[in-house]
């Protein structure tokens, strides 16, 4: 299952426009979200959506002013951090320079240790990146080429791993007109074109929409997205990044779905799309 977010769509502060899959194996998945639901009681005390109401946005656990307040004390031990930040979420009126802190570096350690957890349980990462700047399709009934891309990579993967395995699309849900407008490109992607129907034999053509306040591994997604977004730079990318998230690029870039040719070239699962208009026929 293929767990998909984006970063950057408002084109306004991100240097890079990011659509961004996790893919976790169904027989993990399970694994893997209690993992996640236990490393929010170990760093925080508490399950974040109950804190917050609202799901922890990866662009508030680590934006820059996290890394400021974690960095303004010395490391706190785990127990100190874990009751310090379960303080300052069951009662923000009275916030203090500890509990602040704590609660900063509460984020970026529970950020690292699950995305450490998705690698340990063999998951890839996907992702396209996009320049503020690139052109774009005229006509809101073609699919972009960043969809185009993360499909094919996607089915490239399940076609390349034993046993041939169905693929599916777990979509971060849009309000409902432009969760309309996507699934019809994606469902005219899939019948109309040639690469379409090749890749609908391991790819159901019809993808799901969730609430990302409902689901973990969208959540997930959602984060590596972000810190792709900031953080990770391929050849001949102009944009500057931000080094306080290089810990977290590792271990996404240690997930990037990776391929060798039979010519010795290397296919990565990451790549910037300059053009989004799609391939006249």
């Amino acid at each position: 299952m293929l767990f998909v977010d984006e970063s950057g769509q408002d084109q306004r502060n991100s240097p890079y426009e990011v659509l961004a899959g996790i893919a976790i194996e169904d027989r993990t998945i399970w694994k893997l979200i209690r993992e996640i639901s236990k490393a929010q009681e170990q760093f925080f005390g508490a399950r974040l959506y109950e804190a917050y109401g609202a799901e922890a946005k990866a662009k508030e656990l680590l934006k820059k002013k996290t890394y400021r307040l974690a960095n303004q004390m010395p490391p706190f031990s785990p127990e100190e951090r874990q009751r310090l930040s379960r303080e300052i979420l069951s009662d923000g009126s009275a916030p203090s320079r500890p509990r602040l802190t704590a609660l900063a570096q509460a984020k970026i350690a529970y950020c690292k240790h699950i995305l450490g957890e998705a690698h340990l349980h063999g998951a890839k990462v996907f992702a396209t990146m996009v320049p503020q700047s690139a052109p774009r399709p005229p006509n809101g009934d073609e699919m972009r080429k960043d969809y185009a891309f993360f499909l094919e990579r996607f089915y490239h993967f399940l076609n390349q791993t034993q046993g041939n395995p169905m693929g599916f699309l777990i979509f971060d849900e849009l309000d409902k007109s432009a969760s309309h407008v996507l699934l019809g490109q994606i469902s005219r992607y899939f019948e109309r074109t040639k690469n379409g129907r090749i890749r609908a034999r391991l790819i159901i053509p019809e993808p799901l929409f969730v609430h990302s306040d409902l689901s973990s591994l969208v959540q997930l997604a959602d984060l590596v997205a972000y810190i792709v977004s900031w953080g990770l730079r391929l050849a001949r990318m102009p944009e500057s990044t931000r080094p306080e998230l290089g810990p977290l690029v590792e271990i996404v870039k240690q997930m990037r779905y990776l391929h060798l040719t039979d010519g010795g070239q290397n296919v990565w699962g990451i790549k910037e799309i300059s053009d989004l208009r799609p391939k006249q026929p």
